[in-house]
């Protein structure tokens, strides 16, 4: 049977490697999407990490453009311009680079290098979350509680806490008088993954973002539960206010702010439609594009 490492090998195995951010973000999406779907009144945690690495996709996919001009020159497609813009984009034209490549290129130029840095740091925190918590999703749908319990760590005590709470919580939904019991554990099962990833994972890479950074993955911060965009779901600029975000007063990397968006607005808007989840529904409409299905 394999061990921690090895259920971390086999999902990752099915991963795009780390330089193919665009395409390993989707399949990070997709895993969670899937998993959710084969059980989604067990899965709920999944689920909701689906949209938001689907969120963390769009800064995923401008980082992406903002290297290829550097990619480009490695590969020798342009040779690198010196000076100003006006004087890169003589040179690129007298290449005979066409528009469309000249304009990542300019674009590239123009942004600073901490908005790229900023957006990588968002990337290795979302790669950080699927290694620190897919693997046990891995394990459990394949050797179920005592699988899980045989490989892990000491370190892994908060996930292992949560999974059991979550077998007890699947055990109740099975008779009728103990299945209210049974969502409840399901439901509390998901915030302490939920907790565990926001209070242990993620604090390191929010403390490293820039001013810029932390405004734009606050701005980012909107579920998109059922594909009617920013209004389809809950926004931690519309909970707090876009004033309060703008001046920096609130910000996603601040862990008590973003605790409390979870925790009163993000939280129950999920949890009112995972339990409404139906096939057909726009829910199941959603995740089944961001699993590929």
């Amino acid at each position: 049977m394999p061990t921690k490492a090895g259920w971390c090998d086999l999902i990752n195995r099915h991963l795009p490697p780390a330089e193919q951010m665009v395409a390993r973000n989707r399949a990070i999406t997709a895993a969670y999407a899937g998993w959710y779907l084969r059980q989604p009144w067990l899965f709920r945690w999944a689920g909701l990490a689906a949209f938001a690495s689907a969120q963390v996709g769009i800064g995923i996919a401008l980082a992406e453009q903002l290297l290829a001009p550097q990619r480009m020159i490695e590969q020798g497609a342009v040779q690198p311009a010196n000076g100003t813009i006006l004087a890169m984009l003589g040179d690129l034209v007298g290449q005979g680079v066409s528009l469309a490549l000249i304009a990542p290129t300019l674009l590239h130029a123009a942004a600073t290098g901490q908005l790229l840095a900023d957006l990588l740091i968002i990337k290795q925190a979302n790669d950080a979350i699927f290694s620190d918590t897919g693997w046990a999703h891995l394990a459990y749908i394949h050797g179920g509680l005592a699988e899980l319990e045989r490989c892990v760590a000491s370190a892994d005590h908060a996930i292992l806490a949560a999974f059991r709470m979550l077998d007890e919580g699947a055990r109740q939904l099975c008779e009728p008088d103990t299945f209210a019991q049974g969502w409840e554990l399901v439901n509390q099962a998901t915030i302490a993954l939920l907790r565990h990833e926001q209070m242990t994972i993620l604090p390191p890479y929010m403390a490293q973002l820039s001013d810029i950074g932390r405004l734009i993955a606050t701005l980012g911060t909107w579920m998109d539960f059922t594909g009617n965009g920013p209004a389809g779901g809950p926004s931690f600029s519309n909970f707090f206010g876009l004033p309060a975000v703008l001046s920096g007063a609130r910000s996603i990397a601040n862990t008590t702010d973003r605790w409390t968006w979870i925790e009163r607005d993000l939280l129950p808007a999920w949890f009112a439609q995972s339990a409404a989840y139906r096939e057909g529904s726009p829910l199941d409409r959603r995740l089944r594009t961001l699993a590929g299905f």
